[in-house]
């Protein structure tokens, strides 16, 4: 069934098979000058050398899915509140969205987009392997070169032979099916672990671990389910064209390694890893040596509070060292050009805030006369009070017989001086009345 969709499929693109087929032969005319135009060398490295030059040619697609899954993935805590905000307006969420991938430029169908321009020739591939298995001529391939394809082999594999051929298609090809079924069972097996290993790098090495969104989650789900899909449509496919997909994959693999190198994703373990060794370059020349290593620190110092874990630690390294990042991306000896960061991402030095201290209902109760009290007591300076000025002229000047006389009301203003010592009078103090003449 898989096979008679294949064959459908490929029949839709059969316009593209006179192209491939030209690419086809002029790399054999190349390699079957050096190894001979019937051994499987010529022909497997020209259909390896038709997928190096597609993929040459989709270099700029690549970059634009890179910059798409970078996007998506900054945009995930912005479309996960969309999702909790109109969870139950699914027509809204969808606006929200579309909005919002208008606003940022970003694009969900870029990160598609090489595998969708490199399909129509995998299907042309398809469709001239199986013109050559059932001896027909197609696009430029004429009778000499399908004999020489048809006896070529890969490995004891015809070019065009299939593990779910049968035993007299494969000695029609004149080969033998336990050489065919190993073969092929192993390229398989190849072409579903590359597929594998080149997500499960993506997952593990260039993804921000600090946001947990259902992207991760879908990325974590196809890292099993590509793999899968290969496995069970690798048995239907000739030997040719698995040359043709694990060539494809080796060299997805291989570029995405080489681009999560020198520019991970923020956030990422690939990140860490790379300024680790940034750090151990520029501290021991004290200097950053390339304009690469130069737009990197450049960015970070850009980012002021903004950096992440491994910016700060990258930037305090550094620090340590006695170096500082400028911001045109050098760094110097002895300057402060960069400023070192607490793990909060605060200045340090700088002082923290302090929350004050809650009180009870007791102490707030009395706290005004208390903090009054104790302000007067702790002054530095030891001033008497005003009242106790007015008391010391009065208790030195002899007391007259007319203020003897007036001992109650002494005793009285004596007395009312003693609260307002202890805070218990609001008032001024107030000095007694001079006794009346008779």
């Amino acid at each position: 069934m898989i096979s008679d969709i294949v064959n459908a499929v490929s029949g839709v693109f059969a316009f593209l098979t006179t192209p491939v087929s030209w690419v086809i032969v002029q790399f054999h005319t190349v390699y079957g000058a050096i190894f001979g135009p019937d051994t499987g060398w010529a022909w497997g490295l020209s259909i390896v050398s038709l997928v190096v030059l597609i993929r040459i040619c989709l270099i700029p697609l690549f970059v634009k899915q890179i910059k798409s899954t970078r996007n998506m993935q900054v945009l995930q805590p912005q479309m996960k509140a969309i999702q909790e905000r109109y969870k139950n307006d699914k027509q809204r969420q969808s606006e929200e969205m579309m909005k919002l991938y208008k606003e940022t430029g970003t694009n969900p169908l870029s990160s598609c987009l090489p595998i969708l321009v490199q399909s129509p020739f995998f299907f042309a591939l398809y469709h001239v392997l199986a013109a050559i298995a059932e001896g027909k001529t197609i696009g430029v391939i004429n009778q000499s070169l399908l004999d020489s394809a048809q006896k070529a082999h890969i490995f004891g594999a015809p070019l065009a032979a299939k593990f779910t051929d049968s035993a007299s298609e494969i000695e029609a090809m004149g080969a033998s099916l336990t050489d065919v079924r190993v073969v092929t069972a192993i390229m398989i097996i190849m072409m579903s672990a590359s597929q594998f290993y080149t997500q499960r790098q993506l997952m593990t090495k260039n993804v921000d671990l600090t946001v947990k969104t259902p992207f991760m989650q879908q990325q974590k789900m196809l890292m099993y389910v590509f793999p899968l899909i290969f496995l069970f449509m690798g048995i239907n496919f000739p030997v040719g064209v698995l040359v043709y997909w694990l060539t494809t994959n080796v060299w997805t693999m291989c570029q995405q390694m080489y681009v999560i190198s020198r520019n991970p994703t923020p956030g990422s373990k690939a990140q860490s890893k790379m300024l680790e060794g940034l750090q151990k370059h520029v501290v021991e020349h004290s200097a950053t040596r390339n304009k690469r290593e130069r737009n990197i620190v450049k960015a970070i110092v850009a980012k002021g509070r903004d950096r992440n874990e491994y910016e700060r630690k990258f930037i305090n390294g550094l620090s340590k060292a006695g170096l500082a990042a400028q911001t045109d991306g050098t760094v110097a000896k002895g300057s402060a050009a960069a400023e070192e960061l607490d793990e909060d991402g605060t200045p340090k030095g700088a002082p923290k805030r302090q929350q004050p201290k809650r009180q009870s209902k007791s102490q707030r109760q009395t706290g005004g006369s208390t903090a009054q009290g104790s302000e007067k007591d702790d002054s530095p300076s030891s001033e008497k009070t005003s009242l106790e000025k007015e008391d010391e002229p009065r208790d030195a000047k002899p007391q007259s017989k007319a203020k003897q006389s007036g001992g109650a009301k002494a005793a009285g203003s004596s007395q009312q001086r003693s609260k307002a010592k202890s805070g218990q009078r609001k008032g001024g103090p107030q000095r007694p009345k001079s006794p009346s003449k008779k």
